[in-house]
């Protein structure tokens, strides 16, 4: 039988630990604040403040990764400052600015629900984004069709019209040829085209060579459900595009966010109410934490950190200079750490040594750290690695603010219970440690904090924690207290006067790039990882629940496979990549093809999956290639490496 959850669940943190003699013992607040603090001042003074990271977090609310950034901007003096969203949606956010000018998606919820027409592309909802395929099944009721585009046939594509199964790794193939076919068909919206686009020419010149065959040779997708979606979606009154890490856990994910850009701009399919780009974020407040600034190019209100106005405003209001450069992402932040160039880390509710591609080479990198604390409601495999662990709040209960969730809509969360024992506050915990730095900090209360976001981020000025009330939430921007704007964005496309539209937006020119873990003799099957509906990323909040749904960790496999290997269900196999081996029981799929095999990253303390996957990285938002990696898969009985 597969393996049930079988680990114990993980205990809240109540107490501060510091590390003696190699081994983390209980400590007062003051003793771990005052060991944080002198560790970040050593390392700044020896190394200057770029060798200091900030990984803040994307499940804190709204007003803690702002006073997140500000530390590390304020404080240290650094732009290196960081998510999760690094491992997620970070290409999403590239692409859609690249084209838009800002990185949110461009419809509201009740819009899925008015659309005519659903494409969801890379995207398992039913599973990872359960509450936005509510929205989805009410379109479904009224009648709108889906077309579901996944390498696995999943529980979203069963409520699908049609499933298109490409290969992992063809997303550019498969829309470049239904961006041809629209054009070949006369159905592309010349009128949008010409007003609201460039680059139209080249762009129709690039995707010439992607007929319907030769992108079904590439993509294994008949030709005629190419041609299919292509209509489909190109004649559609009102159109969504809806993506999640199928399209942006890859190496070259920017370039796939674009690549379905590119058809929202051929068909007119954005700036419309009920038609869009909607790419669904993970942690329930990811959007929020990029839209505090807490990434390293962006200041609060997505504004570009080389704007020397942008850095003169925040810089008066703060009392500092903003240095005049991009910090390092998450990636590159561990990048540094191996090179000896980053050297003292505070890492506030993360887990990138059991969430992050390649996991055994970053714990190998955390290890070169001078000095590393982390602030969490759990001893996480991170957090025991820690010279200093501090105990912080659960945001979504003990913590008062707001968060912002995937169609930009910012909410009230409200503080309903204490702390448990001597846990605090997160944004406590970085004042206090800023006072130790020699900044005098004090927030009264998270709306004071919010206030602050408010002068300083036009797109949030009209949202008062009394509005967010009155309202039940506010989608950004909200320019002014008199008016809440339309639920979609980019209208101004469709403006008439070439002066009201403003810029246009680009068409992106892409070539296919196959996945950079090259199956061969050796790695003959390809793995792609992702959610189940029972479990939360790395299980750390969520395995230690019971759910009538959860089958542990397992590698999936189709019928085709299983035969072929002589492996049953519930068999432990061996499990390789060019970087690491993993056990784990067999789970037989009928819904994944012959050569696809399937694993989650939910039990990594049982089965660490990231310790297969690859740390080949987008090129331009930094996020590693979790969905492509060639591996083998043996019975226990055989030695390893044979056939």
């Amino acid at each position: 039988m597969a393996k049930k959850n079988a680990r114990a669940p993980y205990l809240r943190l109540t107490r501060p630990l510091v590390r003696d003699a190699g081994e983390l013992r209980p400590a007062t607040w003051a003793e771990a604040l005052d060991r944080a603090a002198d560790g970040f001042r050593r390392n700044v003074e020896r190394h200057g403040p770029d060798a200091f990271g900030m990984f803040s977090c994307a499940r804190a609310t709204n007003e803690m990764n702002f006073v997140a950034q500000k530390f590390t901007r304020v404080v240290i003096g650094t732009n290196n400052v960081d998510s999760c969203n690094r491992t997620c949606h970070a290409p999403s956010v590239a692409g859609l600015a690249a084209a838009f000018g800002s990185g949110g998606g461009t419809s509201s919820y009740t819009e899925i629900e008015d659309t005519d027409l659903i494409v969801m592309w890379g995207s398992s909802a039913r599973e990872a984004h359960p509450i936005f395929f509510q929205h989805v099944l009410k379109a479904i009721r009224r009648g709108a069709r889906v077309f579901a585009v996944d390498p696995r046939r999943t529980s979203t594509a069963r409520w699908a019209d049609r499933w298109l199964g490409l290969n992992v790794g063809t997303d550019i193939p498969l829309a470049n040829a239904i961006a041809r076919e629209i054009i070949h068909a006369g159905l592309h919206n010349a009128t949008f085209v010409e007003r609201g686009t460039t680059g139209f020419e080249e762009f129709a010149e690039s995707v010439e060579p992607w007929t319907l065959e030769s992108a079904e040779q590439v993509t294994g997708v008949p030709a005629g459900a190419i041609r299919e979606l292509a209509h489909a979606y190109a004649r559609a009154e009102r159109a969504q595009l809806c993506w999640t890490l199928g399209i942006t856990e890859h190496h070259n994910a920017t370039d796939n966010v674009r690549a379905l850009i590119n058809l929202a701009l051929l068909t007119g399919h954005v700036g419309r109410y009920a038609s869009g780009l909607n790419p669904l974020r993970g942690q329930n407040n990811v959007q929020g934490g990029g839209d505090m600034g807490a990434i390293p190019d962006r200041l609060a209100g997505f504004q570009d950190i080389l704007d020397a106005r942008v850095r003169e405003r925040f810089g008066r209001a703060w009392g500092t200079e903003i240095q005049p450069r991009y910090g390092l992402n998450l990636t590159d932040m561990l990048a540094a750490m191996g090179e000896g160039r980053l050297t003292a880390a505070y890492i506030i509710g993360e887990n990138p040594t059991q969430s992050e591609a390649d996991a055994e080479h970053t714990v190998e990198r955390l290890g070169r750290l001078d000095h590393l604390v982390v602030q969490d409601i759990f001893l996480t495999k991170t957090a025991r690695m820690a010279d200093v662990v501090l105990p912080a709040s659960a945001a979504w209960c003990e913590s008062d603010g707001t968060m912002t969730n995937s169609e930009r809509r910012v909410q009230r969360v409200r503080k309903a219970l204490a702390p448990p024992g001597e846990a605090r506050d997160d944004i406590d915990i970085l004042c206090e440690l800023a006072r130790r730095l020699g900044h005098d900090w004090h927030y009264d209360a998270a709306e004071d904090i919010w206030d602050e976001v408010r002068s300083l981020s036009p797109i949030h000025a009209g949202m008062s924690y009394s509005r967010l009330e009155e309202l039940q939430g506010i989608q950004w921007p909200c320019y002014s207290e008199d008016r809440v704007e339309p639920s979609f964005l980019h209208s101004r496309l469709w403006e008439t006067d070439a002066e009201a539209r403003g810029r246009p937006a680009p068409f992106a020119v892409l070539r296919h790039s196959p996945p950079v873990d090259l199956l061969d003799e050796d790695f003959p099957l390809r793995l792609t990882t992702g959610r189940r509906l029972d479990s939360y990323n790395t299980g750390v909040q969520s395995s230690g629940f019971a759910s009538p749904l959860r089958r542990g960790e397992n590698i999936e496999l189709s019928p085709e496979d299983a035969r072929r290997l002589g492996v049953t269900p519930g068999e432990e196999v061996r499990v390789s990549s060019r970087r690491g081996t993993v056990t784990a029981p067999v789970f037989v799929d009928p819904a994944l093809r012959p050569g696809l095999v399937f694993m989650t990253m939910h039990f990594p303390d049982e089965v660490d999956t990231n310790s297969l996957t690859i740390e080949a990285t987008d090129p331009i938002a930094g996020t590693a290639e979790y969905k492509a990696t060639a591996v083998r898969v043996e019975p226990l009985c055989r030695p390893v490496g044979g056939n």
